[in-house]
């Protein structure tokens, strides 16, 4: 493995990489015969992505570019955006990717926020971006990937002095903002380098050997696939399989035809692969484990025994991408458990309650973590952009505050329970809204679900489920008050009766973001009451204690 140390840059890491790996495949593109590129798919190696990112660091030098600039990327989930992130990092520029799903005004906002130098975006993306620049402020050029080297205009300001340092910012990506404007994340080259080194070092079920494959579904403007995944195969040797988006139906195939011997997942990637017919490319796979989060606790044994893989759950964030892993043995499959802190690897983590105080072991509290009592934000991001008041506040107490809620067990094991925001508080019960979406996706009537919180004259707030149903459950001749009566039934068999849903809704689909996480805030109009709806159901007489 590629050493790294407390003042290694990217550029000194990748072209390091390159000089020892050269021959060995870095990214591998799967075959598509639908995409409008590289639709037979391909591998480049780390000589190859080296020289290509060699002669992009010169044309980024004769426009001006370098130290102290920012960078916007469009360039969906195509090679191209990690050579062009990797080539602007070893200038000192800081690459800003831009998710392909932002409407105009979310793209201007990065835009404006960021106080990006230029915008790198697809041919076919241009519309869309001069759309956003008609809401922005900043005003910076435009060239489309196609036309670069001939195209590629001057930087409109001068770079910084200095050099490129383990501390200079190597990306700023934006968290999705499901609870209002996204705040851009500042990532140093420290950072991105630590995750990968941090990722390949896990060791148990997740150790990482020479020349492994990793297929990564997910987009490269999250920081799972541009930094988690991305730099441990760097590190070591290995190769980044970049799927140009996931597809249930071409998942297996393309892990099979790609030889690839690791897989990363979200938990609703799992459960879409599950409800696929059996096929034999169920169990023609190498892969020796699948890292992720957030698959149902129902599902995780029945999934691993069908398609003989272990899904290993983890836990981490942009913020702090060095993440905690299950994935020593015993493991507790299905029970939500995603490991334990490190404390002699710079990741120490505990349970606190609204007064920063430890919860004891088996009650829930808010996840806060930090490196080490000296040096709490070592290798954490560096501050949320241009939000210094929102970095401290996420930093209180010298820990930083994940706003997840979790269960430390007497083994130190500890359990992730909801987002703190998606803990619905209920006559002072607290409700974690995943278990219920959890159970609601088991019964056969329902495809999808998404529970919240809603205000509640007597009991403070109440639970309201979103659910869409499978196309099948219409033709049962039910209408939506029997089916709903019936689904109130299903939960109050099997949870507490105050878990059960007050309210009901039924969706003809749940907004979700591009990383496939569920948009709640989208749901429902802005600063409506969900509860005066038209279609909504009333089922809180239903809900008595037994």
């Amino acid at each position: 493995m590629i050493d790294i140390h407390a003042d290694s840059t990217i550029g000194e890491v990748l072209f390091s990489a390159a000089q020892r790996y050269g021959h060995h495949s870095l990214l591998c593109i799967p075959e598509n015969p639908a995409r409008n590129y590289l639709p037979a798919g391909c591998e480049i190696t780390y000589q190859q992505a080296a020289d290509a990112i060699r002669e992009l660091m010169q044309h980024y030098t004769a426009a001006g570019y370098g130290l102290g600039h920012r960078v916007g990327l469009l360039l969906d989930s195509r090679p191209e955006h990690m050579l062009h992130k990797l080539a602007l990092n070893a200038l000192g520029v800081c690459c800003v990717p831009v998710n392909p799903d932002y409407r105009p005004r979310e793209y201007a906002y990065l835009i404006d926020h960021a106080q990006v130098d230029l915008l790198v975006v697809l041919q076919d993306r241009i519309e869309h971006t001069q759309a956003a620049l008609l809401h922005s402020g900043n005003q910076p050029p435009v060239v489309a990937l196609e036309a670069f080297t001939a195209a590629l205009p001057p930087c409109p300001r001068s770079a910084e002095a200095g050099a490129v340092c383990a501390d200079t910012p190597a990306s700023i990506l934006y968290t999705s903002g499901t609870t209002g404007r996204p705040k851009g994340c500042v990532l140093s080259h420290r950072y991105e380098l630590a995750a990968g080194q941090d990722y390949a070092r896990l060791g148990g079920l997740a150790t990482i050997g020479k020349q492994d494959r990793l297929y990564n579904p997910l987009p490269l403007f999250h920081v799972n696939a541009s930094i988690l995944s991305f730099y441990c195969m760097l590190l070591t040797g290995g190769c980044q399989i970049q799927s140009d988006r996931f597809q249930p139906t071409r998942f297996w195939r393309e892990v099979v035809q790609t030889r690839a011997t690791i897989a990363h997942y979200l938990g609703v990637i799992m459960q879409m692969l599950f409800v696929q017919p059996p096929s034999e490319l169920d169990r023609a796979h190498q892969l020796r484990f699948a890292a992720g989060a957030g698959v149902e606790p129902q599902l995780h044994a029945a999934f691993e025994e069908r398609f003989g893989v272990p899904l290993l759950e983890l836990w981490g964030m942009t913020e702090m991408v060095r993440v905690m892993m299950d994935c020593q043995a015993p493991r507790q499959v299905g029970t939500r458990a995603f490991g334990r802190d490190r404390p002699s690897q710079g990741l120490q983590a505990r349970a606190v309650d609204e007064l920063d105080q430890t919860v004891p072991d088996g009650s829930a509290g808010e996840l806060v973590i930090r490196h080490s009592a000296h040096s709490p934000r070592q290798d954490f991001f560096s501050g949320y952009y241009n939000d210094p008041e929102a970095t401290e506040q996420a930093w209180r107490s010298g820990w930083f505050h994940t706003g997840d809620m979790v269960v430390r067990d007497a083994t130190g094991m500890f359990h992730f329970m909801d987002r703190r925001k998606n803990i619905i508080r209920r006559s002072g019960e607290n409700i974690a809204a995943a278990e219920i979406e959890a159970l609601l996706v088991t019964h056969p009537w329902v495809e999808n679900a998404a529970v919240m919180a809603v205000q509640d004259e007597i009991r403070d707030e109440e639970v309201l489920a979103c659910v869409v149903l499978k196309p099948s459950t219409e033709a049962t001749g039910q209408d939506h008050d029997q089916i709903a009566q019936a689904l109130f039934d299903f939960c109050n068999q099997n949870m507490a009766y105050y878990k059960t849903p007050g309210w009901l809704w039924f969706a003809q689909q749940i907004p979700t973001t591009g990383t496939q996480k569920i948009q709640k805030h989208a749901i429902f109009p802005q600063h409506s009451d969900p509860r005066l709806l038209p279609g909504m159901i009333d089922l809180r007489k239903r809900k008595k204690r037994n």
